[in-house]
């Protein structure tokens, strides 16, 4: 797996050190990182189930108005 580096402002490194109690800043910096890539996966998963509910209420055919 290929690896970077980055500078980061130490202050936000350790209050992510103590948040979420991990001892060391690559760990604390790749745990935030995993966690936001789950949180899009999340949010398309439900985005992705919200238009599939729509687009089959779209499908169906609907009653003449007027």
């Amino acid at each position: 797996m290929a690896r970077i580096t980055i500078d980061l402002d130490a202050e936000l490194v350790v209050e992510v050190m103590v948040m979420a109690g991990i001892g060391s800043p690559q760990d604390a910096v790749e745990a935030v990182v995993r966690d936001y890539i789950a949180r899009g996966h999340r949010t398309e998963t439900r985005t992705e189930f919200k238009d599939r509910n729509l687009r089959e209420i779209d499908a169906k055919p609907q009653e003449p108005q007027g």
